[in-house]
């Protein structure tokens, strides 16, 4: 047997530059790069690792800076779904706290299904220097470090305790990436020591490897009993999930809509499933949705679910589907999904399988003229209060509906919108016109305050020859905006899309609904009774804070005319080949239109307080719609 004397982290740097995922004749790189920063932990590891690797075959595994290890994490999921799950990146950091900056990015990794490979740095498997600088020690169990801490955040964990131990790690934590019911976050932890030992690796470890995608077949028997209740239907709906884009099943979704009249709602995730102004479409569903697809929700008698793991907020907390008699078909490759809500009509198979299959044995199943008539009719209705509500108010501060307007406006249709937390992602789902299946990027399974540029990053990394729009409030900014310096270090164009309200507008206006007063939601100064609910603004100049970064940035100062010259500023920002900040103030007090939805968040059953006792009695009243399960 061939071999060659290698450290544990360079043989695995070089055996994941040899890793394929294969899709159809589709055959592209597994993890197309690193992401790392360097500490006591790894730089002598998989620091040294990928600088020789870099100098003896130049390419072969790019690296990359970055700023936050939070945010490598997000690059890659961001990445991740840009690429349909077929390829992410590594993220490697060091002992202790850089480790543990790693959690959250692994946690929203794993809660949106999508790949991201964690190399967090691990104290000595010898302990001969224990405790080690930056080390966790707790008394009851000498053996716990900070990296178990990933064990419930990651679809596989393991440690390479001794070098022998890294081949059967590295390909079992490949199989994970690569599994469609199974992906999320890989964690491999590296001991320091460990990643500088050296073993003898097998040529074979370090040849190209190919992972052939799993596209499971929906099995006849569960296929026949979905077709039945579909074919019995008179008022069916689809709810298109992100597995419908994952599987790159938009086509089939389509023709088979096209077939059959069966209108679509789409979750988050699923939004690019249908172009936004298809016959089919209803546009977004459930707590953040619009007016058709929450009516037809409302009324369906059979809720047909692909590639869904069904959400708060894609079931309006349960309440989304009133018919007494409705029947669910939950399409998901996976099982944990499938069976959710106690569905009695489980398919578990791969998306785009299942509806070439649906396509075939609905042949002649076509939904009533009277409810298609029906839906065209509500559909033309939000459309034109989506024409309104984007329509400039001529205010010296826009709404957010406005600037989302003129964003779109200024857009291409090939554009990828890119946001996660506040009040964005609700007013997203319900107004963006998305024209390109990938043109809509919300990750909103962790609705994570921060993921934005971070996660932007990796989707212009994935998408090159597209322009990424980073639409992004000003709370979610300031959790992590360093990574417009990775943008400025390697030339990579974003544009950013900053909104200045001063606070959380969202939160702010759902503690208004709780009865909370907005309670601890504004930026201002401390009062002489500890609150922060004066009318002074922080003096905060987070424009001058991006231009510091050396991007581009462009003030879209207060006015009448402020929605024209943001318009204006993105088509700029577009003709640019660098990265661009445009900074826009706002009015937090003017929302979007009211797309009948609903999210249950509980409000305190007693108070003193007169608004929270009001907000008592509406949140009972909803709550009495709320169904116990949904199958």
């Amino acid at each position: 047997m061939t071999t060659r004397r290698m450290t544990v982290s360079q043989a695995l740097v070089e055996f994941l530059a040899h890793q394929w995922t294969v899709d159809g004749e589709h055959r592209e790189r597994t993890i197309a790069g690193t992401l790392g920063i360097f500490g006591h932990g790894n730089v002598a590891g998989i620091g040294q690792a990928l600088k020789q690797l870099e100098h003896d075959q130049p390419g072969l595994m790019p690296y990359h800076q970055a700023r936050n290890e939070q945010a490598m994490v997000h690059q890659s999921v961001g990445y991740a779904r840009m690429r349909r799950r077929l390829g992410t990146m590594a993220s490697a950091a060091s002992v202790g706290p850089g480790a543990a900056n790693m959690l959250t990015g692994a946690a929203l990794a794993t809660a949106n299904r999508l790949p991201a490979l964690l190399l967090p740095s691990d104290t000595f498997a010898t302990r001969v220097a224990d405790p080690v600088l930056q080390q966790l020690e707790l008394p009851h169990d000498t053996g716990i470090t900070v990296n178990d801490a990933f064990r419930p955040l990651s679809r596989f964990f393991d440690r390479v305790q001794r070098p022998e131990q890294l081949y059967s790690i590295a390909l079992q934590a490949m199989r994970v990436l690569t599994d469609p019911a199974e992906t999320g976050a890989v964690t491999i932890a590296l001991p320091e020591d460990v990643q500088a030992e050296a073993l003898d690796v097998p040529i074979e470890f370090l040849q190209d490897r190919e992972w052939h995608l799993r596209r499971p077949l929906p099995e006849r028997g569960a296929l026949a009993r979905a077709v039945r209740a579909i074919r019995g239907a008179s008022r069916p709906l689809i709810v298109a999930g992100g597995g419908v884009l994952y599987s790159a099943a938009e086509d089939a979704l389509r023709e088979l809509v096209e077939a059959t009249g069966i209108p679509v709602g789409t979750t988050q995730a699923g939004g690019g499933s249908l172009v936004w102004d298809h016959p089919q479409y209803l546009g977004g569903v459930g707590a953040t949705g619009t007016i058709p697809a929450n009516r037809a929700a409302a009324t369906a008698d059979v809720v047909i679910g692909i590639g869904t793991r069904y959400s708060d907020f894609t079931t309006a907390s349960r309440t989304a589907f009133q018919n007494p008699d409705v029947v669910f078909v939950n399409i998901n490759v996976a099982s944990f999904d499938a069976y959710k809500h106690g569905s009695r009509l489980p398919v578990v198979a791969d998306a785009r399988e299942a509806l070439l299959a649906l396509r075939e044995q609905l042949a002649g199943y076509r939904v009533s003229d009277g409810y298609a008539e029906e839906l065209r009719r509500l559909t033309a209705g939000w459309n034109d209060t989506v024409d309104t509500a984007f329509r400039g108010s001529g205010a010296d501060l826009p709404g957010q509906p406005e600037i989302i307007g003129a964003v779109q406006d200024a857009s291409d249709p090939r554009d990828v919108v890119v946001q996660a937390a506040g009040s964005l992602p609700g007013d997203l789902h319900k107004l963006w016109r998305v024209r390109d299946p990938l043109g809509y990027h919300v990750e909103y399974a962790f609705s994570c305050m921060g993921y934005e540029i971070a996660g932007g990053l990796g989707v212009k990394r994935a998408a090159p020859d597209r322009d990424v729009i980073v639409m992004v409030g000003d709370g979610s900014y300031l959790m992590l905006h360093t990574e417009l310096l990775t943008a400025v270090a390697e030339g990579i164009k974003i544009i950013v899309v900053l909104v200045q309200n001063h606070g959380y507008a969202s939160i702010g206006h759902l503690s208004e609904t709780v009865g909370s007063e907005r309670y601890g939601t504004r930026y201002r100064r401390q009062d002489a009774q500890g609150g922060f609910d004066g009318d002074e603004v922080l003096p905060v100049d987070l424009a001058a804070n991006a231009r510091s970064y050396g991007v581009d940035v462009i003030v879209v100062e207060p006015g009448p005319d402020a929605i024209g010259r943001l318009r204006a500023a993105v088509s700029k920002a577009k003709g640019s080949d660098r990265a661009t900040l445009i900074h826009v103030d706002s009015d937090p007090l003017v929302y979007g239109p009211d797309g009948e939805g609903w999210w249950d968040v509980p409000v305190a059953e007693v108070s003193t307080l007169d608004s929270t006792r009001a907000a008592r009695e509406t949140y009972e009243r909803q709550r009495t719609r709320q169904r116990p399960l949904l199958g």
